[in-house]
């Protein structure tokens, strides 16, 4: 199946079998790696990708879905060499570890702020409760979200 979409803001075209996972197409076809496959059973975050702005867990995706559809990944988000405000959060607040569950985490803040930009530290728990880490106790990564969203709120 011809499969065309618009990935990190560059039209794409991939010939797949449609009931390929997303994740596999992404890392495997397209070598975007900064997706990552942790549980493949959607309960980690760690595959998560911004579908038309919307968080979605690419373990869960098939290639079919990708059809007419704005993907963007990790790869994506940063321009060039300037990262972008969460990405800059993430930084400053020390909420990168391993790194492992950055991208997801990444894009989920993503996905929360943008349906609300101004969350409780509460509700920023919860938008990420999806998300998993297992280096923290999450402290740093609230954290983080929170100043994005002061970022946001003072442009």
């Amino acid at each position: 199946m011809r499969v065309t979409f618009k990935l990190n803001g560059v039209h794409t075209v991939i010939d797949t079998n449609p009931d390929r996972r997303v994740v596999d197409v992404l890392r495997e076809d397209l070598n975007i790696t900064g997706t990552k496959e942790s549980c493949g059973a959607g309960d980690c975050g760690a595959c998560t990708i911004l579908v038309d702005r919307e968080s979605r867990l690419s373990c869960l995706m098939l290639a079919a879905q990708l059809e007419g559809r704005e993907i963007t990944t990790i790869e994506g988000v940063a321009r060039g060499e300037v990262l972008s405000h969460v990405q800059e959060a993430f930084v400053e607040k020390g909420a990168v570890q391993c790194g492992f569950c950055i991208p997801g985490m990444v894009l989920a803040t993503m996905d929360l702020l943008n349906r609300n930009p101004l969350p409780s530290r509460s509700e920023i728990r919860e938008g990420l409760a999806g998300n998993l880490c297992r280096c923290t106790g999450y402290q740093k990564i609230v954290d983080a979200v929170e100043a994005a969203s002061d970022s946001l709120s003072n442009e």
